[in-house]
Formats: C-alpha cells, structure tokens, sequence
C-alpha cells in the first residue's frame, strides 16, 4: 500500500524554490528563501543535486553558474567546497538537504525534487535516492519526494517505501527537451509509469494540464499539483485543473 500524499501538501500554494526574491537577498534554494516561505506560511519546494562526495546538496542547476560566481559542474565539488561558494545575490553558500530539515524542523511540507542524474532519464540513478533517503532518516516533518525520471522514483519506492511520492511531469516538447530522444519524450508525456513507481501524485507543468494524460491521472484519484505560476491570473487558471499549485514571483 503506497503511502497518501498528505492534506497538508494540499492546502497552501508551494513556494517554488523557496519563497525567493533577489531583490531582498533571497536567492532561489537559498535558507533565506526557506525562511521566508516558513514566516509566509507557504509549503516548499526545492531541488537536489549530487556532491563530489555523494551528499544531497539543495542546487538546481547542473552548473554553477547562473547562479554563483564559480563554473563548472556541481558534482564536480565537494560538500565543503560547494559550502564555499557564495551564491548570488546573497550572503550564503550552497545547502545541504540536511542542513535545510534542520532549518525547516518540520514546520512547513517540503516538496523534495531530486534532478536527473542519468542525463537521459535512463536507470543510471541511485546515488542521489540513497543520499536524499539517509537525510530525510529521522525527519518528522511532512515531506514528500518526486523526480522526473520515473527511474528515480522506482529507487525511492524501494528505499523509502513510507515517504510519499510523485512524477514531475510535462508536455515534453522538443523545444524544452532537445536532448531527448523522441521515443523517450513520447513515453514520458504520457505519464505511463505510475503504477510501476507506485507513485502517489504528479507534479505537471501548469500550461500543459489540460493533457489527455493529466485527466487520467486526476481519473484514478491522485492528486495533481502543478509548476510553476507566475500571477494569479495563471494561479486561477491552474487551480482550475490542479489541486495546488508551486508559484514564484507573486504572493499567492
């Protein structure tokens, strides 16, 4: 029996990567980012890449540099190292999942995505799933994990059976994914990996959840959150479809 995503993952909007704002010195992924959500009251989302050294470090891109002064690949860094690297717009390094649950303390759902690490969204993952789980060991606030390879999520089933779930999910079109081969776009758009993940929710992308796929997620019962809106006019318009939504940019 898969564990329920629980209510409270769907009673207040998920602040997308935090609630960040350089403006006022809060990078996205940023502790101030997640103070800020908590102060708000807003659930979090935030994202993962692997370390050097194999630990869950709370980043997303691959690279460094949209969003410090360093270049390169993250993996490439250790977890001091990445520690060191101030992130732009900011008075902080790069986070530790760890040390964000100790931040967050459960005061606030977490909505954990962990980043692609096969490059394909192939079954070359495990790394990240083993580090994400021993982190979360002992946590006593809601939290909830997804990726969008499906792969990952398969890995997450079997190591963390108790924690929820989900897919993040989209139209996957050419223009977004021109890495992708077609075959594997045209698989993942239409949502067929569910049972196999034994997933408990979709997280889809806003401008895409009218998909004949979205409808027959929402068709067997699972909730359908969505990424990322940007006003409330989209918020309305998600809301619509979606049982929550993941915004940035405004205060929903």
């Amino acid at each position: 029996m898969m564990p329920a995503l629980p209510k409270v993952f769907l009673d207040r909007p998920i602040a997308h990567r935090g609630y960040h704002d350089t403006a006022a010195g809060r990078p996205e992924n940023s502790r101030a980012a997640f103070a800020a959500a908590i102060n708000a009251g807003y659930s979090i989302e935030l994202d993962l890449q692997l370390s050097r050294d194999d630990a869950a470090m709370v980043f997303h891109d691959y690279q460094l540099q949209r969003l410090t002064p360093e270049t390169g690949a993250i993996r490439r860094r250790t977890v001091q190292e990445l520690a060191d690297i101030p992130l732009k717009h900011g008075d902080e390094g790069i986070p530790t999942l760890a040390e964000v649950l100790d931040l967050v303390a459960g005061r606030v759902p977490l909505l954990i995505e962990l980043k692609d690490q096969d490059g394909a969204m192939g079954a070359g993952v495990g790394a990240l799933e083993q580090a994400t789980v021993a982190a979360l060991e002992g946590y006593n606030g809601p939290a909830a994990l997804m990726s969008f390879n499906p792969h990952s999520v398969v890995q997450l089933a079997q190591m963390a059976p108790e924690i929820p779930r989900g897919i993040t999910t989209c139209g996957y079109t050419s223009e977004n994914w021109p890495t992708l081969p077609d075959e594997t776009r045209r698989h993942l758009r239409n949502i067929p990996d569910l049972g196999r993940a034994q997933a408990d929710f979709i997280s889809h992308d806003w401008v895409d959840l009218s998909s004949p796929a979205v409808a027959q997620v929402k068709s067997r019962g699972l909730p359908v959150l969505c990424w990322t809106v940007c006003s409330p006019s989209e918020e309305a318009r998600a809301r619509r479809v979606a049982d929550n939504v993941t915004f940035e940019g405004y205060r929903a």
